[in-house]
């Protein structure tokens, strides 16, 4: 999942063999087919998502292009032990269009005074696939400790990034000019991922809206455009993690994420 989306064709043969019938939602998915908790993060607002009690919180940040949705499979398990939730980056699921470059510098930014404004407590462990890695690791290297655990599913690196970024980046702007003109097109679907299993017909009805809305595709692009930015930012703020629990997967099935999250939990609990 370093990329940024599927192919076309991947995405396109998904919609088709799920267009009339769709899997049982696995528990709890039909909730983050649409906006829960709205948080404001300085005149915008971000879509807030939690299950389970507990600390620490495990919050989950999704890859590039993608909403918080992506992780229905695997926050019920992660809600059984502990707090854990999703939010969506600006532009993406049922948070606000963005208004400003998709860097990672800036989700870092709206993470936390998504989790300030939210009044959540620390500390936290993230979970970020491919860019959304990128995104966890920034805001882990901020001051004051929040971050007391990392868990990065084929996490995208600030040194080797997609090689077809471009070609990602032009297909997303030709899908934000047919969202703008009112087209569908195949090739603009929200694409597949292996993360969140079986999709349920609420969340397949609204992974459609957002491929048709403009809004997405702007937040897309934008995310695309500015990688090099957002490499750099994170290189940049680079350090060592020292003696924070850290797993990383390589393959993103939910069994094996589920696995990682409580590995790190269970290093955090001195087991």
């Amino acid at each position: 999942m370093n990329n940024f989306a599927r192919s076309a064709v991947a995405a396109a043969t998904f919609l088709l063999a799920h267009a009339n019938t769709h899997a049982a939602a696995p528990i709890g998915q039909n909730a983050l087919a649409g906006p829960q908790v709205k948080v404001d993060v300085g005149g915008r607002k971000l879509n807030l998502y939690c299950s389970g009690k507990g600390s620490p919180t495990v919050l989950f940040e999704a890859d590039g292009g993608r909403a918080g949705w992506d992780w229905s499979a695997v926050l019920p398990e992660v809600a059984k032990r502990t707090r854990a939730c999703v939010y969506d980056r600006a532009g993406l699921g049922s948070s606000d269009p963005i208004t400003r470059a998709s860097t990672v510098a800036n989700a870092s930014k709206d993470l936390h005074f998504l989790l300030k404004n939210a009044r959540m407590e620390a500390p936290f462990v993230l979970v970020g696939a491919g860019y959304g890695a990128m995104v966890a690791q920034h805001f882990a290297l901020r001051p004051r400790g929040a971050v007391t655990g990392l868990v990065l599913v084929e996490p995208m690196h600030e040194d080797a990034l997609p090689a077809d970024r471009a070609a990602q980046l032009d297909a997303a702007l030709a899908c934000l000019a047919a969202a703008e003109q009112g087209n569908s097109d195949a090739a603009c679907a929200y694409p597949a991922t292996a993360i969140n299993g079986d999709v349920g017909a609420a969340l397949a009805a609204a992974q459609a809206a957002q491929a048709a809305a403009p809004s997405y595709w702007r937040a897309r692009a934008s995310e695309l455009d500015k990688l090099e930015t957002s490499a750099s930012q994170l290189r940049s703020a680079r350090k060592p993690f020292g003696d924070m629990p850290l797993a990383e997967v390589r393959h993103g099935a939910p069994a094996a994420i589920v696995a990682a999250v409580m590995q790190v939990l269970d290093r955090q609990a001195g087991k």
